[in-house]
């Protein structure tokens, strides 16, 4: 078929215009990210420790294979970070050995870390939370020596994103634990959560005065429903365990009333309710709108709902694993992983109170 010159010609320029154009700037300049098991990205590497991920399946639809992410494939960082515009962020520990770019952002969290130190220790090491706050400030002195001055610094800080995701372990790698931990016979779950709730206030305020001001805060999912607890043999087939639902939800309520009291206390800063329990027990009630089937038992572990253990080391897991709620016993898919940054990203109120993510970088 003729086409005429000039149409030719248009294409031509039109097609260098694309090519040429220069990417969109990310909409926070870094992200920095506190935490436990569902957001670390290889901490625990370095650590002895039975918590790691550092070897296959883990990894198997990973671009760079195991990492240390807890997932078949990238975790909510990761995809939150795409759709922000920013790269995978580097482990802490990596920022040491590796000399890492930190003026992106850092990720210092550690799978079986808590609020309380004794925490996970009956998996051996971990990144307390204290020691996570002390690792973001080396990566400040890192970031100091990076920066022309000090007002370009405190510009990158306040514009950064914040995200925490903390206290699943101090439920099930403590206080559903009476085996190795006291707490549930010290404290009656509203108090222990008040006891979290009072930590977390401290870790956040800390933060808060070393620069940073906008946060992202994840609640804690329904434990109830995670293959590990339907692997005790105590549930009916096809339900949650109602009770420890519950005691994570005292915790969940007084989250999203420490963010409405912070962001009162704050009036220059954003904190926001990340309703991972809400997004999360959708995603359960209702796999099929997400194109999920399996939602009671773990892709990759052993023993009963594949939840008793997790994966070892060369197990084979599910081949239909984005058919799968939970990649292990703990843990979510990389499926639900992209579901859940989604929603914190570009979700309504029920999702991010009282903004979310995308709304948060225009603030």
């Amino acid at each position: 078929m003729y086409m005429p010159f000039w149409s030719l010609l248009l294409i031509f320029v039109s097609r260098n215009v694309v090519l040429g154009a220069s990417p969109s700037p990310p909409l926070f300049p870094a992200m920095f990210v506190f935490g436990d098991s569902l957001v670390d990205n290889g901490n625990n590497n370095y650590l002895n420790s039975l918590a790691k991920a550092n070897y296959v399946p883990y990894g198997v639809d990973f671009p760079s294979g195991p990492t240390g992410r807890f997932s078949n494939g990238k975790t909510l960082i990761d995809v939150l970070g795409e759709l922000v515009g920013l790269p995978y962020l580097p482990a802490f520990a990596n920022t040491l050995s590796q000399g890492s770019n930190v003026s992106a952002g850092v990720n210092y969290a550690s799978a079986a870390a808590g609020f309380l130190d004794e925490t996970g220790y009956n998996l051996g090491d971990r990144v307390t939370i204290g020691q996570q706050v002390r690792n973001f400030e080396t990566t400040l002195k890192q970031l100091k020596n990076q920066m022309v001055d000090d007002a370009g610094l405190s510009q990158h800080l306040a514009k950064s994103l914040v995200v925490v995701h903390f206290g699943s372990n101090d439920y099930i790698n403590n206080y559903l634990l009476p085996e190795f931990y006291g707490t549930s016979l010290i404290y009656n779950p509203p108090d222990y959560a008040d006891l979290l709730i009072g930590i977390y206030k401290k870790l956040l305020l800390d933060l808060h005065s070393l620069g940073l001001t906008k946060f992202l805060l994840g609640a804690i999912g329904p434990l109830g429903c995670i293959p590990n607890q339907l692997a005790t043999g105590l549930i009916p087939p096809g339900q949650c365990n109602s009770g420890v639902n519950e005691v994570v939800s005292m915790f969940n309520d007084r989250l999203k009333s420490l963010v409405m009291q912070l962001n009162s206390d704050h009036p220059g800063s954003i904190f926001v309710y990340g309703n991972s329990y809400g997004a999360f027990s959708d995603i359960i009630n209702s796999p099929n709108t997400y194109g999920l089937s399996v939602v009671d038992r773990a892709c990759c572990g052993v023993g009963m709902n594949q939840g008793q253990i997790t994966c070892l080391p060369l197990s084979v897991p599910c081949p239909n694993r984005d058919q799968f709620v939970f990649w292990d016993a703990f843990h979510p898919s990389q499926a639900v992983q992209q579901v859940l940054a989604q929603r914190a990203f570009s979700g309504p109120q029920s999702d991010c109170y009282p903004v979310n993510v995308q709304q948060m970088a225009y603030m």
